[in-house]
């Protein structure tokens, strides 16, 4: 091996390294979580990071035998290619895969929207509530990463949340090493977070390690876009352009998905795993900061969102 190559191998051993490092640390949460909590769930929403810790929890588990069923929380404004994706992937596995609607909760008016367009994605949290409340689940596994906001980087990998499904980040319970307090009085419950310590750069390339399938929207693709507030918002029929702004059709990723009324793609021409990898090393903003609308707001804000219950 000569001095010019040797730095390229070195770091490929410190990458591998530093992600079996993660993803043991990952199976060791997603057992614990099977090991002391009675009705677990996995959040599952057909995104990366959802499809990561799946990817965990077939090493934890086996192929075929996650213990507990997948839960999504549906605006009824997702993408299609994510919703179907979802499906297909819980079929494979032969998981049972549970789906409430933030739509059954404005029938039922547990749920009242300001205004017919407004963002449905904050109004998720009622949504889950009542899915905890109608299932007793006590632990709800999710893929939220400390380096996506402010607030979630304050959360412990399991969070405690009281009986009304809020969390008190002044009276979270210490986390020394991996010993973890599931200690639960009646009508609490955990959010596990088994990714807390990944970031971006982590998640995708223990994607292109493991070869994960992801829908098509995570990868460059031609798409109808206007420019707005500095973001590229992708024009649908959610999302129509405004008065004197001009469509033009980009090539461009979503480097996270959600509620197609808040979720913005990037400008991009990465076509697989490894492209992403090279563009999430040189990316300057955070995922969230540079494609979600609705997270334009200040930390507290976030924080406020958790506490009523937000993932």
């Amino acid at each position: 091996m000569n001095a010019r190559t040797e730095p390229h191998h070195l770091l490929t051993r410190l990458s591998d390294s530093h992600l079996e490092a993660l993803e043991e640390e990952a199976v060791f949460v997603l057992r614990e979580v099977a090991a002391a909590f009675e009705r677990p769930t996995l959040l599952f929403s057909g995104g990366k990071d959802s499809l990561v810790l799946l990817r965990c929890a077939e090493k934890a588990f086996g192929r075929g035998r996650i213990p507990y069923p997948l839960l999504m929380i549906d605006t009824g404004h997702n993408f299609p290619e994510v919703t179907d994706f979802r499906d297909q992937r819980a079929r494979e596995l032969g998981a049972e895969l549970i789906v409430r609607s933030v739509e059954d909760s404005m029938r039922r008016g547990t749920v009242r929207l300001a205004h017919p367009g407004e963002s449905r994605n904050v109004h998720q949290s009622v949504t889950l509530l009542e899915a905890i409340d109608e299932f007793r689940f006590d632990a709800l596994i999710g893929g939220a990463r400390r380096d996506e906001e402010k607030a979630r980087a304050k959360e412990r990998i399991f969070s405690h949340r009281d009986s009304f499904g809020q969390w008190q980040p002044k009276a979270q319970r210490p986390e020394l090493w991996t010993l973890f307090n599931t200690r639960l009085q009646t009508g609490e419950h955990f959010r596990v977070f088994p990714i807390s310590n990944w970031t971006e750069l982590d998640v995708w390339q223990y994607i292109a390690r493991e070869r994960i399938a992801l829908p098509s929207l995570y990868y460059a693709h031609p798409r109808e876009v206007v420019e707005r507030k500095g973001m590229l918002v992708p024009v649908t029929a959610l999302t129509p352009p405004r008065e004197g702004e001009q469509v033009t059709v980009r090539s461009v990723r979503f480097r996270t998905v959600g509620d197609v009324t808040c979720t913005c793609p990037v400008a991009s021409t990465a076509a697989n795993a490894a492209d992403v990898v090279r563009e999430t090393i040189s990316a300057q903003v955070s995922e969230r900061g540079a494609t979600r609308m609705d997270d334009r707001t200040s930390e507290a804000s976030m924080e406020k969102r958790k506490k009523d219950g937000y993932f």
